[in-house]
């Protein structure tokens, strides 16, 4: 029984305080992005923010419409421009996506917190809209993350 609970409690520390590391903009472009300028013309803005150490060794895939945009780490935040009308946001879980609708408006920056929470075996993930202010003061907790490089399939 002892064995259990110090293997128990080993694991729970690893998954609090390890760090996962995912590729970062640069420091301009996340200060740019933190002034929350309005979004090109007929866009909408989406901020994807996770502003935790809370499993701090897990890394989370984050999709728009069933495209990757890149994964979080704890304190990292995504930008993009999206158009206006209704987009699917998930993010990987436990055992599946975890997945959010949200009806983007033109011109209009929108805040989307991801959280960490306790899973049977691994940490699941799971989104929130929350409110701009909200938002705000959490993208400016984090740093922006950097999408991954698209890669052209008829150039290879």
């Amino acid at each position: 029984m002892l064995k259990r609970v110090i293997s128990t409690t080993i694991i729970i520390s690893i998954f609090l305080t390890g760090c996962a590391s995912v590729p970062m903009a640069s420091p301009e472009v996340d200060k740019a992005k933190k002034e929350f300028t309005p979004p090109s013309d007929g866009k909408a803005g989406l901020y994807i923010y996770r502003n935790s150490n809370f499993g701090a060794a897990l890394k989370k895939t984050i999709s728009i419409d069933g495209e990757v945009i890149g994964e979080t780490a704890a304190n990292t935040y995504f930008y993009r421009e999206v158009s206006p009308g209704a987009h699917e946001l998930s993010t990987e879980s436990e055992f599946s996506d975890n997945k959010l609708s949200v009806d983007f408006q033109n011109g209009v920056n929108y805040f989307v917190r991801q959280y960490i929470r306790l899973g049977a075996f691994v940490g699941g993930a799971n989104l929130e809209l929350v409110p701009e202010e909200k938002g705000k003061k959490g993208v400016l907790e984090c740093k922006l993350a950097q999408e991954p490089l698209k890669v052209n399939s008829s150039a290879q």
